[in-house]
């Protein structure tokens, strides 16, 4: 099996475990079991921040929003095959871009919420240092054919004409959380995620900041969906693009929301 079956294997395996659990979430919800605010599909990457935005936003007396987490790449496949959620939030265009092709984003809504920086890490008692580091060993990240994370991180490596010699020491997770996590165990002794998840985790460093240029600008588009119901869906994205909204996310690391 190659490394782009396998990927999408995985892939695939995970939407329809992800899209049964959402699935059975809102059915609870028309059934009068549950209750709360829009149905958030956010990438990864912006779990506490986004958290912190809910919170916030609960406290202003809106119902608290619902928040689902994993790859990009996977809460698009979600979309697409139905998922009842009222707001799609990816870590990069090209995700965002696929559901707009397939009109399941509602026209005008598409906005950057932030933006990110992609660094190095190690677990924090080790003695790797900058990029030399990459020389040997395993490097744990986002599947670089399908997560934003992971295509980041390949076209840095790319652009830094180390891909090659890398490549086939690469530990493709899921997401950007779960290459986090290989790390802070210690299973893989390197990791490339974003700054903000190096930040969330005491049990790694930073051993190198990739420089803006050597990979596409990290930005974080979100849109309501063409399949949205919940009257509270538009205002809580407008909440994440206002002053507040935008303060929370600067205080998790994030950058502006620039378009």
């Amino acid at each position: 099996m190659t490394f782009r079956t396998a990927s999408r294997s995985l892939l695939s395996a995970v939407v329809g475990m992800l899209l049964a659990g959402l699935l059975a979430a809102c059915s609870a919800e028309r059934d009068g079991t549950a209750g709360g605010g829009p149905v958030v599909l956010a990438a990864a990457s912006l779990q506490e921040a986004l958290s912190d935005a809910g919170a916030a936003w609960a406290a202003q007396g809106h119902p608290a929003p619902r928040l689902s987490y994993a790859g990009s790449s996977v809460l698009a496949r979600q979309v697409e095959a139905g998922a009842p959620a009222d707001l799609f939030v990816s870590a990069d265009e090209q995700w965002m871009d696929y559901l707009e092709e397939r009109r399941l984003l509602r026209p005008g809504t598409r906005v950057t919420i932030a933006s990110g920086e992609l660094v190095l890490v190690a677990p924090t008692r080790s003695m790797a240092s900058g990029l030399v580091a990459l020389a040997q060993g395993q490097v744990a990240m986002a599947d670089p054919v399908v997560v934003p994370a992971g295509r980041y991180g390949k076209a840095a490596l790319e652009q830094l004409g180390l891909w090659a010699g890398v490549a086939d020491r690469v530990i493709p997770a899921e997401n950007v959380r779960a290459a986090l996590a290989l790390v802070e165990r210690g299973e893989v002794p390197l990791g490339i995620v974003y700054a903000t998840d190096a930040r969330a985790s005491d049990q790694v460093k930073v051993i190198h900041r990739f420089a803006p240029g050597s990979h596409p600008p990290i930005r974080y588009p979100a849109a309501v969906l063409a399949g949205a119901t919940h009257a509270d869906a538009a205002a809580f994205l407008q909440f994440l693009r206002s002053p507040a909204g935008q303060r929370l996310l600067a205080a998790r690391g994030f950058g502006p929301a620039a378009e």
